[in-house]
């Protein structure tokens, strides 16, 4: 029997927008609401997935655009008709707990801001003047042999932002005693630190940092997941007590003895280091957690600086989709990961959630606090990244598609892929300056690491 083919084309999602209907997001929502009581079989979502698809076909008829709402409803309907209550009672707790999610966040947006909108409107519109908004105009601006002109107009905008922060550190000299640089995993906060640094030795101070990893408790005290595996993505994990301490202590001029951590056998050694401040030293924490208000709660606001750095970037599809700021960090992390750590690409894609769920809590809904943000997103890293990449995200699609407890990697590593998909791919990154931001995740910078 020749399956029928559905006519819905096209969804409506809540805010409005249209974009392709993909069956597949239907079959992982039914099946990850299965897998939290305890299923563990895709094929029945698939197949339920398809009785949804038919009934909006029936439903809606060829060439109606349903709603994300509408699909939902059918999705409940269908599993309770079908015999999968326990299912459909956790699928419509899923939804639920997604919609309060949503509204939360909304509701927190608009009270602190923790999107910098300015920030991402001036990204669009000078990706806009520049061509490069879309694949469809990158994959232009490639084919014209014009890639390595957008490098070094990228690489100028980022390294004039980055000059723009460092000048206001030094407008606020000599109040500020302590510059805080944070963000989240991947957005390039090392090499941000360090073209701030230049700036300002240039006007006679230097950073002197304090190696925030040291202040680790020992890893035997870290709680696992069901896979085993540490979680080091969150501040708890740092002895949050004794870095605020030392942090007074270095500010009021005294000398410290700092710890040491070693991440081979996940044991602190105490008071290893010894460090003081100098009198044209500014204290530096380059830290995923610097905005945590614990970690430097003992310092007054006016003596601190806090630096943002995130990849705001502005780079959509032919339906108008934006390519996630998380996505483009993973793909960062992914190759770095490679060689920096040893580990393969999918081990980072399966370890990503983790990430995520940290940012969430613990550095997205500090942006507000921030006094400058920079925007280290560079348009002209997807194509490159897609070279080194692409290859990986088909294989994680098919390894973890049926695997109950990775299904997080499989959402990622699709969405991923698809808008990746149809950009063109560069090959040759020479014409990337051995100081530019993205050698810090590919390799070939002239700045140690």
């Amino acid at each position: 029997m020749t399956e029928v083919q559905s006519p819905i084309k096209q969804i409506i999602k809540r805010d409005g927008m249209i974009v392709p209907y993909d069956k597949d997001l239907i079959t992982t929502a039914i099946f990850k609401s299965a897998v939290s009581i305890g299923g563990s079989d895709r094929a029945t979502a698939e197949s339920l997935s398809k009785q949804i698809e038919q009934a909006l076909a029936d439903t809606y008829g060829p060439g109606a655009i349903p709603t994300v709402e509408d699909i939902q409803d059918l999705v409940e309907s269908t599993l309770i008709n079908e015999g999968h209550a326990k299912t459909a009672r956790a699928y419509i707790i899923y939804r639920h707990e997604r919609a309060k999610l949503r509204e939360a966040r909304q509701t927190t947006f608009d009270a602190v801001e923790n999107i910098p909108y300015k920030k991402v409107y001036d990204a669009l519109c000078w990706n806009i003047d520049h061509g490069c908004d879309s694949i469809e105009g990158l994959n232009e601006i490639i084919k014209r042999g014009e890639f390595p002109d957008l490098v070094r107009a990228v690489t100028d905008r980022y390294d004039q932002e980055v000059a723009q922060g460092a000048e206001k550190i030094i407008d606020q000299l000599p109040d500020v005693c302590m510059v805080i640089v944070a963000g989240p995993s991947s957005s390039g906060k090392t090499t941000t630190t360090i073209k701030a640094s230049e700036k300002l030795e240039k006007a006679g101070r230097r950073f002197k940092s304090i190696i925030i990893d040291h202040y680790f408790f020992d890893l035997k005290m870290h709680p696992k997941d069901e896979f085993g595996d540490y979680d080091y993505e969150t501040p708890q994990a740092l002895d949050l007590e004794l870095i605020n301490d030392h942090l007074v202590q270095l500010i009021e001029g005294k000398s410290i003895r700092t710890p040491d951590y070693d991440f081979k056998t996940g044991k602190r050694t105490l008071d290893v280091h010894e460090m003081s401040l100098a009198e044209n030293e500014i204290l530096l924490i380059d830290s995923l957690h610097g905005l945590y208000d614990q970690m430097t709660s003992g310092i007054p606001t006016e003596k601190k600086f806090r630096l943002y750095i995130e990849t705001l970037g502005q780079i959509h599809n032919e339906h108008g989709i934006f390519m996630r700021w998380a996505d483009n960090r993973l793909m960062r992390r992914m190759i770095r990961d490679s060689w920096h750590r040893n580990l393969k690409p999918d081990q980072t894609l399966t370890h990503w959630h983790y990430v995520r769920r940290s940012e969430l809590q613990n550095i997205i809904p500090f942006i507000g606090t921030a006094d400058y943000v920079v925007n280290s997103a560079l348009p002209y890293e997807l194509p490159i990244l897609k070279h080194r990449l692409f290859k990986y995200f088909p294989e994680a699609m098919e390894i973890y598609k049926n695997e109950p407890k990775r299904q997080d990697a499989y959402i990622r590593a699709k969405r991923v892929y698809e808008f990746l998909d149809p950009m063109t791919e560069v090959a040759d990154d020479t014409c990337v300056p051995s100081r530019a931001l993205l050698r810090e995740f590919i390799g070939g910078s002239e700045y140690e690491y």
